[in-house]
C-alpha cells in the first residue's frame, strides 16, 4: 500500500459530468490509485482542459481538494469547479 500526503496531478480533461480524465488507458489505473491514497489531491490543468473528455476516467471533480488553473476558465466551469472542489485557484494569464 502507498500513502501519499499531497498529489499534484496533471489531467488531459476535466468536465462537469465526466470529472478528470485521460486518453491513456495504461496511465488511468495508476492515477486512480494515487488519487485513492492521497490525503490531498491538487489538480493542475489549464483552461483548455475544461470540456475535454479523455477515454479513461481518473476521478470525479469532487475528488480534488484544489484545482489550479488559469483565469481563462469559462464562467460555467468556474461554477462547476467551485461547487465540486474544495478550493479553486485562478492564475492570471498574460496578454
Amino acid at each position: 500500500g502507498m500513502h501519499v500526503d499531497q498529489l499534484f496531478l496533471g489531467v488531459h480533461g476535466m468536465d462537469a459530468r465526466a470529472g478528470f480524465t485521460t486518453p491513456n488507458l495504461a496511465e488511468a489505473p495508476t492515477n486512480r490509485a494515487l488519487v485513492d491514497t492521497a490525503r490531498e489531491v491538487i489538480v493542475l490543468a489549464d483552461s483548455s482542459k475544461w470540456g475535454q473528455v479523455g477515454l479513461a476516467d481518473i476521478a470525479p471533480l469532487a475528488a480534488a481538494s484544489m484545482v489550479i488553473s488559469d483565469d481563462a476558465v469559462p464562467d460555467d466551469a468556474r461554477r462547476a469547479l467551485t461547487d465540486a472542489v474544495g478550493a479553486l485557484v485562478m492564475v492570471p494569464v498574460g496578454e
